[in-house]
C-alpha cells in the first residue's frame, strides 16, 4: 500500500527515539534519569479534579458545541482581559483538543499549497511538521544564541517573500525558555504590519516566568497587531493538565469560525468533562500555579549553576517555561564525538541520563533538559553529565 505523500514527508521525532531507548533501559533495571519531559511533574490541582468529578455526576458527559461550551469561552475571554487587558467575544474563541490541535487546525484553515510560514529556530518540533501537513512550507530562520535565540526584525524582513502568510512567535519558548520584551515584539510587529503577515502567538508557557519581567502578548501592543494576531494557549502547562487536552485559539472571528467548522468534521468537541475542569482552572485560585512556579524557579537556579560549571558547556539562562537549552558542541568535540546527537546517545548509554538532542528543534549544537522533575534527580543528573564529560576529555 502506498501511503499519502503528506505523511511520508514527516520528520521522525528524535525525542521519541531517545524516550524509547530510555524506557527500554529502565525496563532492564537501569537507574535512568529522564530529562526529556514536556510536562509538569505536579498533579492537576484538587479543585480542578473535583470540578471534573462534579461534571460527571451531573451528567455533563454529552456532546458539546464543536468550538467549546459557552461557559468556558466566557472564562477564557475573562482570563485574556484580566491577564493581558485584551477584549474578545465568544465568537473570537475556539476551545480545542489541546493547544497542539489549535495550531494544527489553524494551519489547515490558513494555508494553501506553497504558502510559507516563518519559523524561528530553535522551534517546537511540531511547528514545521504541521505546516507541511497543511501543504505549506516552513521557512526556518536561525535565531542566534548571542541574541538569546530570538528573531530580529531584520531576519524577519529578509525572510519574507510573496508567499509568506504568517510568522510564529513562541514566548516564553520551548525549547529555550527565552521571552520577547515589549520593545522586541513591537519591532517584529511593525515588520508584520508593513508586509501584511499574520502573527501566530504561542503563549502556552505564559504563567511560568521566573524573572520580574511580565509576559507581553504581541496582541496587546496595538489595535493593528491585535487584528492580525491569533493567540494560542491552554491549561496544559499552567495548571499541570497536559493529559486533559484543552487548549484554545483567540483571534479574528472569521478564522475562528473556519477552525470551528473544521473541528466539527474532525474531532467534534473537546472532551466535555475536561472542558468543565478547564473552566474551574480559569475561574479558581492560582495559588497552586504560583506554588509550582516557585518550585520550578528553585530547580532552574540550581541546575543552571551546575551545568555552566561543566567544561565545554555554555548556557543562556532562560526566563520561563521549564527547559534549559545548553550548547554542548565543545564538550562533544573534545570528547571525540562526531556530533551532539552521538554525544546524547553515549550519555544515555554510559551514565543513563536522557536528554533531547537539539537537532530536533533546529539547533544541532544544543540539547534540551527539562527541570520538571525533582531537585534530587536534577542534581544527580548534573553530576552524571559532569562525570561523563570529564571521562571523555581528550
Amino acid at each position: 500500500m502506498q501511503l499519502a505523500e503528506r505523511v511520508q514527508s514527516l520528520t521522525p521525532s528524535t525525542t521519541l527515539a531517545i524516550t524509547a531507548k530510555a524506557k527500554a533501559l529502565k525496563a532492564e533495571g537501569h537507574d535512568v534519569i529522564g530529562l526529556g519531559a514536556g510536562e509538569p511533574d505536579y498533579n492537576t490541582p484538587s479543585y480542578i479534579l473535583d470540578a471534573a468529578k462534579r461534571a460527571m455526576d451531573e451528567g455533563m458527559t454529552k456532546y458539546t458545541p464543536a468550538g467549546g461550551i459557552p461557559e468556558l469561552k466566557n472564562s477564557i475571554t475573562s482570563k485574556l482581559k484580566r491577564d493581558q487587558g485584551l477584549n474578545y467575544t465568544n465568537e473570537q474563541i475556539i476551545v480545542t483538543t489541546g493547544a497542539k490541535h489549535a495550531l494544527f487546525t489553524l494551519f489547515q484553515v490558513l494555508l494553501n499549497e506553497g504558502d510559507e510560514v516563518i519559523v524561528p529556530a530553535p522551534y517546537w518540533v511540531s511547528y514545521p511538521e504541521q505546516i507541511k501537513l497543511a501543504q505549506g512550507n516552513p521557512v526556518i530562520v536561525a535565531a542566534e544564541e548571542e541574541n538569546h535565540f530570538k528573531l530580529t526584525p531584520e531576519q524577519l524582513k529578509n525572510s519574507i517573500t510573496s508567499r509568506t502568510k504568517a510568522v510564529i512567535i513562541n514566548s516564553p519558548s520551548n525549547p529555550t525558555g527565552m521571552m520577547y520584551s515589549k520593545d522586541e515584539l513591537e519591532a517584529l510587529g511593525s515588520v508584520c504590519e508593513e508586509n501584511d503577515i499574520l502573527i501566530i502567538s504561542d503563549e502556552i508557557y505564559e504563567k511560568l516566568i521566573y524573572t520580574d519581567e511580565q509576559h507581553v502578548s504581541i496582541a496587546q501592543i496595538s489595535d493593528a497587531l491585535y487584528d492580525r494576531t491569533v493567540i494560542i494557549n491552554g491549561v496544559s502547562k499552567s495548571h499541570s493538565m497536559t493529559g486533559w487536552r484543552i487548549g484554545f485559539a483567540a483571534g479574528n472571528k472569521d478564522i475562528i469560525k473556519a477552525m470551528s467548522n473544521l473541528a466539527s468534521h474532525s474531532t467534534s468537541n473537546p472532551t466535555s468533562i475536561a472542558q468543565y475542569a478547564a473552566l474551574a482552572a480559569y475561574t479558581g485560585s492560582e495559588e497552586k500555579v504560583e506554588e509550582m512556579k516557585e518550585a520550578f524557579k528553585g530547580r532552574l537556579d540550581v541546575l543552571y549553576q551546575r551545568l555552566v560549571e561543566i567544561p565545554g558547556v555554555t548556557c543562556v539562562k532562560p526566563q520561563g517555561a521549564f527547559y534549559l537549552f545548553p550548547n554542548v558542541k565543545q564538550a562533544a568535540e573534545q570528547g571525540g564525538f562526531g556530533n551532539v546527537d552521538e554525544w546524547v546517545k553515549a550519555l544515555l548509554d554510559e551514565e543513563k541520563v536522557a536528554l533531547v538532542p537539539g537537532s530536533g528543534f533546529g539547533s544541532p549544537d544544543n540539547v534540551r533538559l527539562s527541570y520538571a522533575t525533582s531537585l534530587d534527580q536534577l542534581e544527580k543528573a548534573a553530576e552524571r553529565i559532569k562525570r561523563f564529560v570529564e571521562n571523555h576529555q581528550s
